[in-house]
């Protein structure tokens, strides 16, 4: 009997110590696996879009950052290069074409850009959210931090500001019905089909071509239109007999600056975060502008003699177009040396192409807007290599694969841009025509065309 009892006590025992021991174990493996169950759970709020109030705020302010630089940045700018006469007409044209494109982009224009479009989806996007269909204010950017309606309005401040761009190229002599009807043509069948090409998941965003923030979509786009326009409309009457000086510099510089400052909403924005290549994005758009601003009027005081006012907000503007594409992807001092030698070929460009060719941009456009954004897409391919200081190349990417990416998205734009702007122009000229009668010219549009004068002495 006491060794049946001391048998039960043993294997209870051993049972004992095997319950413990099993126990140990299964805390022991629970440990373990709490960092790969976390883990998990981490990826899949990831996975998750989730609301981030900063991102969101710091996208709003950045919107209204852009939105400052067309009205009233682009038409003070432009208003103060013109002569008197047509001052009123250059703010009515940024004004007015702002309004109409921000209602085409809600209706149709955002729905074609940045959604899939199915067989044509290299090309252009579809109509699934035409009129905005299927987003409301829970609705998330996809795989991003804000809401939809803010990128929507985000992006219409682009679609707004590059037709806005091309009113310098034709300005003092092209009717404003015409202005309106290209503008609006042109956004449609220009600008919407590279917006998608490039960012909304067309053929030139999956070849890898690098524009951060639009110098291919906005800046070239504008330039080759605006250079199309000068020639199709022709040359302002007296053009290269008379003079036809800026009538105010102080606006032109006061437009200067607060496009300046607005185009930290347009570059740092294009990062849809509140992150480090937002800060990156920041301090390049910072000094390469500074060194713009120093190439042209160093450029300007060797060959001219005395640099001058508007040379260094000329050279700010080609430094800010010339980074739009590259501030996300350069280190700072390859932001300095794009900004400094984009300056001066804008200002070569400017000074000594226009006089060649013979054409009648108004503005520059073509000159600072064409040239610098070609400038800036090249050198985002070369400079934003890691032996610069740049972000490097994605895996399997090299220097001569993205400089490839790069060609095709600039020749894909001049060529799409220019004959494009050219059968919108001749369309408009058939239907209301294009040039102002040449005894409103004289006259001055602001009377001719809207009654109205910007000063009465």
């Amino acid at each position: 009997m006491k060794k049946i009892l001391s048998m039960i006590a043993l294997v209870g025992a051993l049972g004992f110590a095997g319950f413990a021991l099993a126990e140990e174990n299964a805390v022991e493996a629970v440990i373990d696996a709490a960092p790969v169950a976390a883990e998990v759970a981490a990826d899949a709020a990831q996975a998750v879009p989730t609301l981030s109030a900063g991102d969101t705020a710091w996208m709003v302010v950045a919107t209204v950052l852009v939105l400052a630089m067309i009205i009233p940045g682009v038409a003070l700018f432009y208003g103060g290069l013109v002569r008197t006469k047509n001052m009123v007409s250059v703010l009515t044209q940024v004004f007015v074409s702002t309004a109409l494109m921000s209602v085409i982009w809600v209706v149709y224009g955002y729905s074609l850009a940045f959604t899939d479009g199915g067989s044509l989806n290299a090309y252009i996007g579809g109509f699934s959210k035409a009129f905005l269909a299927g987003i409301t204010p829970d609705s998330l950017l996809d795989g991003g931090t804000i809401p939809e309606y803010v990128f929507v309005t985000f992006q219409l401040t682009f679609a707004a500001i590059t037709p806005a761009l091309i009113v310098g190229g034709f300005a003092e002599r092209m009717k404003f019905p015409a202005v309106l009807a290209f503008l609006a043509l042109w956004v449609t069948f220009v600008y919407i089909p590279i917006a998608h090409m490039v960012w909304g998941g067309g053929f030139l965003g999956e070849l890898g071509a690098a524009d951060f923030a639009g110098g291919t979509v906005v800046h070239m786009n504008a330039g080759i239109a605006a250079l199309v326009g000068a020639i199709v409309v022709g040359k302002r009457l007296g053009y290269g007999r008379e003079a036809m000086p800026p009538h105010s510099i102080t606006l032109t510089m006061v437009g200067a600056c607060m496009l300046w400052v607005g185009w930290f909403g347009f570059n740092v924005g294009s990062e849809l975060a509140a992150d480090g290549i937002a800060g990156l994005a920041m301090i390049n758009t910072q000094v390469a502008t500074g060194a713009a601003v120093l190439g042209w009027i160093f450029a300007e005081w060797l060959f001219k003699g005395k640099p001058s006012l508007l040379g260094a907000v000329s050279g700010a503007v080609a430094g800010l177009v010339a980074i739009t594409p590259a501030c996300g992807f350069l280190g700072p001092m390859g932001s300095i040396v794009l900004g400094f030698v984009a300056s001066i070929i804008a200002f070569w460009a400017v000074t000594s192409l226009k006089a060649k060719l013979g054409y009648d941009d108004s503005l520059d456009v073509f000159g600072i807007h064409g040239v610098a954004g070609l400038i800036g897409a090249i050198g985002t391919g070369i400079l934003m290599s890691a032996d610069f200081g740049g972000v490097g190349y994605e895996e399997g990417t090299t220097m001569a694969s993205q400089l490839y990416a790069q060609a095709v998205a600039i020749g894909v734009t001049i060529v799409w841009g220019g004959i494009g702007s050219y059968i919108l122009f001749k369309i408009v000229d058939l239907f209301i025509g294009l040039r102002a009668s040449e005894e409103a010219e004289r006259e001055g549009l602001d009377t001719a065309e809207h009654g109205e004068r910007a000063y009465h002495y």
